[in-house]
């Protein structure tokens, strides 16, 4: 049987791998269809060094990430309660509610951090009242804060 050949890939190949993962293939499959279409190229000294080199540069700007996201839920937990007014009637209940967009704006508005919708978990807020929001700035960190709705 024929040895097989280790390959870094270059792009993503369906049923084989993703950019940037180390594959064994076989020899013909990497000469007559991988190698030609630039999709891998054959591991070497030199690429296993740019392959640590990039998983070190990876981690740096991961750990950067995670740093930066740190100093930001230190900034939001400082300021504490965010207030928005809302319209409201009969019991205190809102005109329509509170939805994560609103509190996106009201945060980057208020402390200049950009969030994204998509990350918040909000609780549904139909009444005036305080609320507390958790924020997740990066998978490992998660700031809390308080949203107080306000009669407008």
């Amino acid at each position: 049987m024929a040895k097989r050949i280790q390959l870094l890939l270059n792009q993503d190949v369906k049923k084989l791998g993703t950019s940037g993962q180390l594959v064994e293939v076989a020899p013909g499959y990497a000469r007559n269809y991988l190698i030609p279409q630039g999709m891998g190229v054959r591991v070497t000294k030199g690429v296993l060094k740019q392959i640590e080199f990039r998983k070190a540069e990876e981690v740096k700007r991961i750990a950067a990430l995670k740093a930066g996201a740190e100093k930001q839920k230190t900034a939001l937990e400082t300021i504490g309660v965010f207030s928005i007014k809302e319209k409201a009637g009969e019991e205190d209940m809102l005109f329509g509610r509170v939805t994560a967009i609103d509190i996106a704006d009201l945060v980057q508005n208020t402390s200049g951090i950009e969030l994204d919708r998509r990350e918040l978990d909000i609780p549904e807020i139909r009444k005036l009242g305080t609320y507390n929001v958790d924020l997740k700035l990066h998978p490992e960190v998660t700031a809390t804060v308080k949203i107080e709705v306000l009669p407008d």
